[in-house]
């Protein structure tokens, strides 16, 4: 079949639909959906944001980002980084913790950020985020490596009393649940 303006989505050279494709909408999903373009998950799409959101984090240590999805619709997005008004750790250039160097996990009073998940959640109201996705993504601020996305005990609090269904991390590169029942 003769190329359209759609064909060159897909790069194929000659298309198995009669006619080829002359609208958008008569689009096969192969026509966008092929080796050259591969189509992510609902996971890792919503994943892909989460690491987008994680930029704006302003920790020095690690950045998380998080994506709230109810009915494959994002109801809100969070990041950790300190209240609003107050100073950041990237502004001052200096970290607490880092400064006496705790392990990840603990001594959070002496952290003045706000994690991810909590801003997600506080951004959201109860009716949507009950039944919802959380969606979340860590980065090590030192090489950019992927960081455990598991949450803390106080946010797993938080994810259950916001009646969310559902956690997803970005682990090892890979869409993982994450318990967070424990």
């Amino acid at each position: 079949m003769e190329k359209s303006k759609w064909c060159d989505i897909c790069k194929r050279t000659t298309c198995e639909k009669a006619g080829g494709v002359q609208e958008m909408g008569d689009m096969r999903p192969d026509c966008y959906v092929g080796n050259n373009h591969p189509r992510p998950s609902k996971d890792e799409y919503y994943l892909g944001i989460a690491d987008a959101v994680l930029r704006r984090s302003t920790c020095l240590r690690r950045r998380y980002g998080a994506v709230l999805v109810k009915d494959d619709e994002i109801v809100s997005t969070g990041y950790n980084g300190s209240p609003r008004g107050e100073q950041n750790c990237c502004d001052c250039g200096y970290c607490e913790r880092e400064a006496q160097n705790v392990p990840k996990g603990e001594r959070y009073e002496l952290c003045v950020a706000i994690h991810a998940e909590d801003n997600a959640i506080t951004s959201a109201s109860r009716s949507k985020a009950c039944g919802a996705t959380l969606y979340i993504v860590g980065r090590n601020v030192m090489d950019g490596s992927l960081a455990n996305p598991a949450p803390c005990m106080m946010c797993r609090r938080k994810i259950v009393n916001a009646g969310i269904a559902r956690v997803v991390g970005l682990v090892n590169g890979v869409a993982k649940d994450i318990d967070i029942s424990k």
